[in-house]
């Protein structure tokens, strides 16, 4: 697989993931402790779950430069399909994600038509231990007088499993489960067990797609995640994947172009991603002083 070293001007490339978030893989024969900023083929080639995750990651495109480290810290998609509000499917017409593995942090900026032709517009966001909602544009609550930030700890829980969910984020949560992620085999398919962080009690399981080595994620990356938390459990199924990064800056890193979000037998979203950018352009998502103060943080795993 080509792999072309990334050349980024933020200093999320220089740190890679945060070097706060910190994971013990001494139980898998890795050093003692290492920073969460990722992969480091030195010690995860060795085999079994150190394989399949270098493997996972290798096949997405995450790892770069001689060393091959983890280096996908920010990552954007935008697409177009439905989005549940309130039970009913609303038509998209914004949709931008936002992640900062850095910060642990999403902001989904959607804008959809539903079926009554009401428009609906919302900024949902997780940051830390803290949910909440931006009215008022990206960053609302952070100024006085620019926008209100909603606190939304109701929904933290599903906000972190999307978070940990996408394939990159999958990918880390996994690294981060140290001892605690597990791999097996089911149908004759590779198995990726791991706990989302954050989230108490709430395990993933990552089936990774076991097609011919040739092509864009034939292999050894997610076609199906499967969370559970308690009594609920959240599907995401993930195909045609490819680079949807602009043209002009391709980066042999991959994406799904189709992403299909399930709680139960409803669907929360279903997304064709139009364009990505994994060049680990700035953002942030701080969590804002009338949130914190509001809401006690969720308890971390």
């Amino acid at each position: 697989m080509r792999m072309r070293t990334l050349t980024i001007a933020t200093m999320a490339m220089l740190t890679g993931l945060t070097g706060t978030l910190q994971i013990s893989l001494s139980a898998q024969g890795g050093p003692p402790r290492q920073a969460a900023e990722g992969i480091n083929v030195s010690w995860l080639k060795a085999g079994g779950v150190k394989t399949v995750l270098y493997n996972w990651a290798n096949h997405m495109g995450m790892l770069r430069e001689l060393e091959e480290h983890d280096r996908i810290a920010t990552l954007e998609y935008l697409g177009t399909g439905t989005i549940d509000v309130n039970g009913q499917p609303c038509k998209l017409t914004k949709y931008r994600a936002e992640i900062n593995y850095q910060m642990q942090g999403m902001r989904a900026d959607f804008a959809c038509t539903l079926p009554n032709g009401q428009n609906h517009e919302e900024i949902q966001v997780v940051g830390g231990q803290y949910a909440w909602n931006e009215v008022g544009g990206p960053g609302a609550g952070l100024v006085p007088g620019r926008g209100t930030a909603v606190p939304m700890m109701n929904a933290y829980i599903e906000r972190a499993i999307h978070l940990w969910s996408v394939p990159q984020g999958a990918v880390k949560a996994a690294v981060m489960g140290a001892e605690n992620t597990e791999v097996g085999t089911e149908g004759g398919k590779t198995v990726v067990t791991y706990p989302i962080p954050g989230v108490l009690g709430a395990r993933a399981k990552a089936v990774l797609i076991s097609g011919p080595l040739e092509g864009v994620c034939r292999r050894n990356c997610a076609e199906r995640i499967e969370v559970r938390q308690g009594d609920v459990v959240t599907e995401f199924t993930y195909s045609n994947y490819a680079d949807y990064n602009d043209p002009g800056e391709q980066l042999d890193a991959f994406f799904p172009g189709r992403i299909i979000e399930k709680r139960g037998t409803q669907t929360i979203l279903d997304l064709t991603v139009t364009r990505t950018n994994m060049a680990n352009y700035y953002i942030v998502v701080p969590v804002p002083p009338d949130v914190r103060n509001a809401a006690p943080a969720a308890r971390p795993k």
